[in-house]
């Protein structure tokens, strides 16, 4: 068998120093590696690791560290993981959506099969493993509170609908946004549909909904 280069050695080194200090189940995309080598290097240095068995390849471009388990065998990373390295391997914004959104928030228990991101970029449907990404295009004012505790919270009521927002549902979301995240919510809400705001401003100041 050929043996690599020492330069691509030496970059096949970095890169799995950097996978491990990640921990098992890192997701990772070819552009996290590009401050140390071209990338003809890292993509081969990828291959040579997934050849290894120190990689999974997820999809095109997407890689992951997998965790074993004794029973389970190789578990599949999670979900959000998933979204946020293809997020990074497009160069797109992703905000969670619908029932999706409802539950990391606790609005909800049900745990859905598809995990549906909203996006500025192209909508498109990816599969991996027993995970279903669903990304779907829309409007700039709907991703203007991407990455911030509002823009879930807003996107967790909108699934849930205005006949089933009650003190009883949002009751959980006061306990659970900081300070900094209540007082964001405050200058978001602008962003909400109009039959929202009241339950968004009891959120933000730990009230009743007037």
């Amino acid at each position: 068998m050929k043996r690599a280069p020492i330069r691509a050695q030496s970059l096949e080194k970095q890169m799995l120093a950097r996978i491990r200090s990640s921990g098992r189940s890192s997701v990772f995309v070819p552009g996290e590696f590009l401050d140390l080598g071209s990338r003809q290097g890292v993509d081969f240095a990828l291959h040579r690791l997934v050849k290894q068995g120190v990689l999974r390849r997820l999809a095109r471009g997407v890689y992951d560290y997998p965790k074993s388990h004794p029973k389970l065998g190789m578990l599949s990373p999670s979900v959000d993981d998933l979204a946020k390295a293809l997020a990074g391997r497009d160069r797109l914004r992703i905000q969670p959506s619908g029932a999706y959104a409802a539950n990391l928030l606790h609005l909800s228990e049900q745990v859905p099969a598809k995990a549906v991101f909203l996006t500025d970029g192209p909508s498109r449907r990816l599969k991996i493993g027993t995970s279903e990404i669903i990304l779907k295009r829309t409007t700039p004012r709907t991703m203007a509170a991407t990455g911030r505790m509002s823009g879930l919270v807003i996107q967790g009521l909108k699934h849930l609908g205005q006949s089933h927002v009650t003190q009883h549902r949002i009751a959980p979301l006061q306990k659970l946004l900081s300070e900094k995240d209540r007082q964001q919510l405050k200058k978001d809400m602008s962003l909400a549909p109009a039959w929202m705001r009241p339950f968004l401003q009891a959120v933000a100041e730990g009230k009743k909904p007037a």
